[in-house]
């Protein structure tokens, strides 16, 4: 594990309770980003494989709402704090300690990975080996749903987030990421900020492109 990714750990870890209490239900006023989720739960659940990860899960709302959607959904964080708060709070569902750009499971095991604005303390030089991770647990066809802060320019900014420090994406570049990771965004939304910052809410679609003989 990097440096910044224990800096990123640790301050999680001091910020379960409160962090839990701010979001837990935030998606009940946010209908953009709700109806993406809900979008997304509906496509995976057409490929007949429900199996779908919550990367970066934190207290485990949303893998919470992803079950209650139909899918067979588990959760995976960073932060040992925040799956133990998401195994109390969800005991009837799956929480693991794990890596995003180290997934404990098997090429092609999953049909959805939803990744709430949890890649957003990513530095972008390490974007794009995360995301090939992504890319390599889901089938063919998968979907992939990306949430996250949204900017102008061609360029990724820092900002100091409230946690940790975290970056904000030009849209077309993270898709353009996404592509070459082997994923195919097929739609996305941004809409007006709900924060002081003033990034855009962004929230990028893609799918598993077909998996060649070469490729496996």
């Amino acid at each position: 594990m990097v440096e910044h990714q224990e800096r990123t750990r640790a301050a999680y870890d001091g910020v379960v309770e409160l962090y839990a209490s701010m979001f837990a239900d935030r998606l009940e006023t946010r209908p953009f980003a709700r109806a993406m989720v809900e979008t997304f739960a509906e496509l995976v659940r057409e490929t007949g494989n429900r199996r779908t990860a919550d990367v970066g899960c934190g207290p485990g709302h949303l893998t919470a709402m992803l079950h209650g959607l139909g899918l067979d959904a588990f959760g995976l964080d960073l932060s040992p704090a925040m799956v133990a708060h998401a195994r109390r709070a969800h005991p009837a569902l799956r929480f693991d300690e794990a890596r995003m750009e180290s997934m404990p499971m098997e090429d092609r095991a999953l049909d959805g990975v939803l990744a709430h604005y949890s890649m957003i303390h990513t530095p972008p030089a390490e974007l794009p080996a995360v995301l090939a991770e992504q890319a390599r647990v889901l089938a063919p066809g998968g979907l992939f749903l990306v949430s996250f802060f949204g900017t102008d320019g061609s360029e990724p900014v820092r900002f100091d987030h409230k946690v940790a420090p975290a970056y904000s994406w030009p849209a077309d570049r993270l898709a353009e990421l996404l592509t070459a990771a082997g994923l195919a965004p097929f739609a996305r939304l941004l809409h007006d900020p709900a924060s002081e910052r003033g990034f855009l809410d962004a929230h990028l679609m893609a799918r598993r492109v077909a998996v060649t003989p070469a490729a496996r």
